[in-house]
C-alpha cells in the first residue's frame, strides 16, 4: 500500500512540475498510459490506442527536460522509449530524457 501511495505522489509531482512548461494533457496521459511504463522493466505490453493518442499530443524534448530522479524511480525509461516508439513519437535516438540515454538505433 505505502507503494501505491508513494507512486501516486510521484505521478502527482509529476503533473505539477510538467504543466510549468509542457503543453499536454498531462492527466490524460499518466491515466491512459501509466500502466505501460511503470516497473517492472518486463514486459513490455503493447500500449493501448488511447494511450498512443495521448502520447501522440507529448513534446518530448519538453517532457524529457522534465524527468527527475524521482521520476526514474517509479517509471521505466525503457518502456517508455518503447512505449513513444509503438505510439509512433518516438525520442531521438542518443538524446536524454532525464539521467536516461536514448539508444542509438540499431542497437
Amino acid at each position: 500500500m505505502a507503494k501505491h501511495f508513494s507512486l501516486l505522489l510521484v505521478l502527482a509531482f509529476v503533473l505539477v512540475v510538467m504543466a510549468e512548461d509542457c503543453t499536454v494533457d498531462l492527466k490524460g496521459l499518466i491515466r491512459e498510459c501509466k500502466p505501460y511504463v511503470v516497473f517492472p522493466a518486463s514486459p513490455k505490453i503493447t500500449p493501448s490506442s488511447a494511450c498512443c493518442s495521448a502520447v501522440q499530443k507529448v513534446n518530448a524534448p519538453c517532457m524529457c527536460s522534465k524527468v527527475t530522479k524521482e521520476i526514474e524511480k517509479v517509471v521505466c525509461m525503457d518502456k517508455v522509449v518503447y512505449v513513444a516508439d509503438y505510439c509512433k513519437n518516438p525520442l531521438k535516438p542518443g538524446s536524454d530524457c532525464g539521467s536516461y540515454h536514448v539508444p542509438s538505433q540499431g542497437r
